[in-house]
């Protein structure tokens, strides 16, 4: 009877307990541990540096050991980021034209007429190739035969749907009458000329971006005669 009295006292007390509901699943994606961000940060750093580098003495005269030097880390660690030197110059590449392309979408979404429009496209351009943060666009324009054929499919995509967007605001300036060209001559021709000034551009001489811009619009644009 004693063993019966237990157990009846058990259950008694297990039904009296509160019940809890059971805890929600946090929505949306985990938050980044310490170390996880910290790890995204030390890849950042890795891409700045190589930038520069590249930059500066070239992709084929930059070595590991100095990038890794250049990020504060050692040699070795580098390739726990990234697999080898020409998949961090992909990286590089692809960084420098996803910033081009939020500078340019930026532009886009002004919704201004296509002069200015143009005016403003060309501007960015500008700023990207010269900027502060023009060591990627720097491995863009001229380390492209270091990546593998899959590598440069990538970066091609990326630049031709830059230059794609140039497209509708040329025909619509030659529509009107205004554009000195046939629009795909006269897209090469401006890309052309914008991309070859990172090669003579200097600051110190007087002549700002927003005056390069002027010229550029001076020899493709005509103005509407009245």
């Amino acid at each position: 009877m004693a063993g019966v009295a237990t157990r009846s006292l058990m259950m008694c007390a297990a039904r009296s307990l509160p019940t809890f509901p059971a805890a929600k699943r946090p929505r949306g994606r985990p938050r980044k541990t310490p170390q996880e961000r910290n790890e995204g940060n030390r890849r950042q750093d890795i891409v700045k540096a190589a930038a520069k580098l590249f930059r500066r003495n070239g992709f084929n005269g930059t070595s590991t050991r100095a990038i890794a030097s250049a990020a504060g880390m050692h040699s070795g660690s580098l390739f726990c980021h990234f697999k080898s030197k020409d998949a961090l110059l992909c990286e590089v590449m692809q960084e420098g034209m996803r910033s081009a392309l939020a500078r340019q979408m930026i532009v886009l979404l002004a919704k201004h007429d296509a002069a200015t429009t143009l005016r403003q496209l060309i501007r960015s351009h500008f700023h990207t190739l010269l900027g502060p943060n023009s060591d990627f666009m720097q491995a863009v324009l001229y380390e492209s035969r270091s990546l593998t054929t899959r590598q440069r499919s990538v970066i091609a995509k990326l630049q031709g749907d830059y230059e794609a967007a140039w497209t509708p605001v040329l025909e619509e300036l030659a529509s009107a009458g205004c554009l000195q060209a046939e629009v795909p001559l006269a897209r090469l021709l401006i890309f052309g000329a914008l991309n070859r000034s990172v090669q003579w551009f200097n600051p110190k001489k007087g002549t700002s971006l927003d005056d390069l811009t002027d010229a550029v619009m001076v020899l493709f644009i005509r103005k509407k005669s009245r």
